[in-house]
């Protein structure tokens, strides 16, 4: 149900900024740690986009490296299989600097 609602947003954000232009190509960021199956996301976007000027657009994914702070110690690090542990002294608590997300990047037309 997530990848559907996060990816019913970024369709219609698209569909707006189509200006009734056939798109060819959608560049999507999506973070490593953002919870999200590009899969799914895929899948639910050929849903979504039949009977659409979308519907014979093709996503391409870029993924973003995640890192972290720990707030314990103040050192960055990338989270190792999403675990948010600090490698340097074992703290739990940090903030995400990279990694969740999932935005548009880059919109290619036919007249691109």
């Amino acid at each position: 149900m997530r990848e559907y609602n996060s990816t019913k947003a970024l369709f219609d954000k698209v569909i707006q900024q189509a200006d009734a232009a056939r798109i060819k190509h959608i560049q999507i960021a999506i973070g490593e740690i953002s919870e999200l199956d590009q899969d799914v996301v895929q899948q639910h976007w050929g849903e979504l986009g039949r009977g659409t000027i979308l519907e014979h657009s093709q996503l391409r994914f870029r993924s973003i490296t995640a890192e972290a702070q720990c707030m314990a110690c103040f050192q960055k690090y990338h989270p190792e299989n999403g675990v948010i542990l600090c490698p340097n002294c074992g703290s739990f608590g940090a903030k995400i600097l990279r990694g969740e997300e999932f935005h548009v990047e880059h919109i290619e037309t036919d007249n691109e």
